[in-house]
């Protein structure tokens, strides 16, 4: 007895340790039960009036059965409408039909007079779909409930009637197929239970590698486009910003397995069908070119983005065109101006090495001529002196000694001049070697985040206090850039306006504008000089080229470099009505929504 206790015990424990469906699982299911139940209801309404006959005619069914069959029609049509409308307690309204089953079944099996086989075997669905609904524990309850049910209907007619008590051995092999039914639908739920687990996870799996993918691919610098039978099926936000086609808030990836998902009507179709009409508009040259390349096949080319306000912003871009398993194509987009600054930065290390090793060869004789030539000028100076001290005191001379002497002061003179001549080339060659010497100061730029709208007027408080600039912030921008080399930028092109405005007016005065077009920064110089000849163009940032007697040729040079080596460009605008040198800088954190607001500035 104990052994036997011990071993229920046992079971009801290892059941109340099951797995069960989770509530989505549980309430699909639940539905199709309770409609099974409705319609075996309805069923057995309408076969009990067909198949009851006698032999005097037809009869009707007695009254315990037309009400147990009524009441499990209406009770069953409002289980499932409970079930339908009620999402709480969902294994409890299962528990209370399960157990509603058994009963009527009961009450059929007793009406019908005799032991029926049919309906004893409705029991077992009753049994299998507790075991798939319900905890193990109130399934095992409600197994129990239909084996006492059977037992009690096949013991009370073997008295009743007088009937043998072979038929109580069924009853006994009824009872056990039940518990074999309940132990396998548990089994099969279990392992159900655990598949829709592994399912799961693997869904989350995979979402969370989808989501993980669309991140990286909306970080990354590069652009991204797929085309899919001739349509774009994917494009992240650096392929908006390098091709300078405004990226809605709600554009997102979407699955390029499927053509049919492009083809419904959904936002993410909407606007990448909008991103190809303005990639048709603005850059057919390159989607034409995109489509032309045979399935299958690769190409890598250099396009030149075309000559709007934007475009010059990034100016070239590098497309490698890759195909995909499935016939579509991968399109990648690399902004060239990460090239052009890694290749400045080998030139800036380059010529720093060379400049540092030449600077003391230079330099050493160079301080040495200026130094001579300072030392002649004294020279000559304190001669002229001492002779303009003895003639003042000699005043009686004879003439022939004023003849002498003044082709010696003209001499002297002339002496003079070549002095201070070869001492101001010298000065002249010491600022070249001072700009060149800059650029191996900063090999490598040391970029960090610089507010302009905070920046700019303590910078130019620093240098230009008595100087007119006035400044106008648009926007309140901020970029990466190597302050120091920013710095140096910022007084080449300003002395430079300052200098050319001054040769045209003279009032001389620059103008800075600063605001933000797209995904960059804009820093117009502007000045009311003469600006630059359409000859002077192609030269104007070559080394050592200039249009000043005074100038070394290497402001604009020296300035481009720095740029370059920060991920930035400076550009002469032609087209604009003032002398325009600009600097374009990636935003690192734009407000775009300020560009109505004008901060202005004047000092």
């Amino acid at each position: 007895m104990k052994l036997a206790l011990r071993a229920v015990s046992a079971i009801t424990n290892y059941l109340q340790q099951d797995e069960t469906l989770p509530l989505p699982q549980l309430r699909r299911l639940g539905l199709i039960y309770s409609s099974y139940r409705f319609i075996v209801s309805v069923f057995f309404m309408l076969m009990v009036y067909v198949t009851v006959k006698s032999d005097s005619g037809s009869l009707l069914p007695s009254l315990l059965q037309q009400t147990a069959l009524s009441f499990y029609v209406i009770i069953s049509l409002i289980l499932l409408g409970l079930f339908y409308v009620v999402t709480k307690n969902l294994r409890r309204q299962l528990a209370f039909g399960l157990a509603l089953d058994v009963i009527i079944l009961s009450l059929l099996l007793y009406t019908n007079g005799a032991p029926d086989l049919q309906l004893t075997m409705l029991y077992m669905v009753v049994v299998a779909a507790s075991f798939m609904l319900l905890y193990g524990s109130q399934a095992l309850i409600i197994t129990l409930l239909a084996i006492i049910f059977v037992i009690y209907q096949q013991f009370f007619y073997a008295i009743a009637n007088s009937m043998s008590l072979s038929n109580l051995g069924d009853a006994l092999l009824m009872s056990a197929s039940f518990l074999a039914v309940g132990v396998l639908s548990w089994s099969i739920s279990q392992r159900l239970v655990q598949v829709e687990q592994v399912a799961a996870n693997q869904a989350k799996e995979v979402e969370r590698l989808n989501v993980i993918n669309q991140e990286v691919i909306t970080q990354m610098v590069n652009g991204v486009i797929v085309i899919d039978r001739q349509h774009i099926v994917l494009a992240n936000l650096a392929a908006h910003q390098l091709l300078s086609i405004p990226h809605p808030p709600l554009a997102s990836m979407l699955d390029t397995s499927s053509h049919l998902r492009y083809e419904q009507n959904n936002p993410e179709a909407t606007l990448l069908a909008d991103f190809q009409h303005q990639l048709k508009e603005q850059h057919l040259q390159l989607i034409d070119a995109c489509l032309s390349v045979s399935e299958g096949l690769s190409r890598s080319f250099v396009y030149e983005l075309p000559a709007v306000a934007n475009a010059s912003v990034i100016g070239k871009l590098r497309v490698q065109i890759i195909p995909l398993k499935d016939n579509s194509k991968l399109i990648m987009l690399e902004d060239l101006r990460r090239e052009q600054a890694s290749a400045q930065q080998l030139k800036l290390a380059s010529l720093g090495q060379l400049t540092a090793s030449i600077a003391h060869e230079i330099r050493n004789p160079l301080a040495a001529i200026s130094q001579a030539s300072q030392l002649l000028m004294e020279d000559v100076v304190e001669s002229e002196r001492n002779k303009a001290a003895e003639h003042s005191t000699i005043s009686s001379t004879a003439d022939h000694t004023t003849a002498m002497t003044e082709p010696a002061n003209t001499y002297m003179t002339g002496n003079h001049e070549l002095y201070e001549m070869i001492f101001s080339q010298t000065k002249r060659v010491n600022r070249i070697i001072e700009d060149i010497l800059k650029l191996s100061r900063q090999q490598v730029a040391r970029q960090q985040s610089i507010l302009l709208a905070d920046w700019l007027p303590l910078f130019l408080d620093n240098y230009f206090r008595d100087h007119d600039i006035f400044l106008r912030v648009y926007t309140n921008p901020t970029i990466s850039f190597d302050m120091h080399q920013l710095e140096q930028v910022l007084i080449n092109l300003i002395n430079n306006g300052l200098r050319y405005s001054s040769y045209a007016h003279p009032h001389a005065f620059v103008e800075i504008e600063i605001y933000c077009a797209d995904n960059d920064v804009i820093i117009d110089i502007l000045d009311d000089g003469l600006g630059v000849s359409s000859n002077d163009l192609q030269h104007l940032f070559n080394p050592f080229f200039t249009t000043d007697e005074a100038g070394t040729g290497l402001g604009l040079y020296l300035s481009q470099a720095f740029c370059e080596a920060n991920q930035a460009r400076l550009l002469y605008i032609p087209e604009h009505q003032k002398t325009c040198f600009r600097l374009i800088a990636p935003a690192i954190d734009t407000d775009g929504h300020d560009a109505d607001k004008r901060l202005t500035q004047d000092q």
